[in-house]
């Protein structure tokens, strides 16, 4: 007989690194905020003050001519604006930065993010937390993964936000399917 045995996520494991992904200004309050990412900021932020291992941030980062790219032709909503209010960071997060690694990224997913985490074997999970669910953190989920397969990926529900909250559970599930833990 086998016994299912329950993680416990809450406890911070040593070499684990929690990444916080485009907690940014605008996708919170600013050009493309929600109610939903509104409501994880306080979440995120007191995951961030107790966690003890790596931290890194991701920020969404785009130049002037933003919509005059890929990603601005299919969403023009200037958003993200390196140098502008709404490219940094929510103030409750602006302070735990400690050592915090940040990778600025032009698109969903950051390959140096991903690189980064494939090169440092003394990392033994990654958490992932922040916005927008279905398009930035899924897209990070799965780049990591993909160059690090056996490499625990868990992501935090209650600590992401998606676009609409149908979005939210999709990301979720396509993570789950991609073998990446998924919990609340």
């Amino acid at each position: 007989m086998h016994t299912a045995i329950k993680k416990d996520y809450s406890k911070p494991l040593s070499r684990r690194l929690l990444v916080v992904i485009d907690m940014q200004k605008d996708f919170v309050s600013g050009s493309l905020g929600t109610a939903e990412a509104q409501a994880i900021v306080e979440k995120v932020a007191a995951k961030v003050a107790k966690h003890d291992g790596k931290l890194a941030y991701t920020l969404d980062t785009h130049g002037p001519e933003y919509l005059e790219t890929s990603e601005g032709k299919h969403l023009p909503v200037l958003h993200c604006i390196k140098g502008e209010e709404g490219h940094e960071l929510v103030d409750s997060l602006k302070k735990p930065l400690r050592d915090a690694l940040v990778f600025e990224k032009p698109t969903f997913g950051s390959v140096k993010l991903a690189t980064y985490i494939a090169q440092d074997e003394s990392i033994s999970s990654v958490e992932l937390v922040g916005v927008c669910t279905d398009i930035c953190v899924v897209s990070n989920a799965l780049l990591i993964k993909a160059m690090r397969p056996e490499l625990s990926v868990l992501v935090d529900a209650s600590c992401c936000a998606g676009t609409t909250t149908l979005n939210h559970e999709a990301a979720l599930q396509t993570m789950r399917s991609c073998q990446i833990e998924v919990f609340s």
